[in-house]
């Protein structure tokens, strides 16, 4: 695995886990600030041909 596909996973993986965190606190603006960063993260992953995994978000 080449060391862009490993950081866009981590970005992924630590972005899923922030947006856990603010929807368990109620923080509605940062659960939308995460969740448009995962999408970012989702989109560029797709248009480089980076395999995700079933994500638990």
């Amino acid at each position: 695995m080449d060391a862009f596909t490993a950081g866009l996973l981590q970005r992924i993986k630590t972005t899923e886990s922030d947006l856990t965190r603010a929807r368990e606190t109620g923080d509605d603006f940062l659960a939308d600030v995460e969740q448009s960063e995962l999408d970012d993260l989702h989109r560029l992953a797709a248009e480089h041909g980076v395999k995700i995994g079933s994500s638990s978000v």
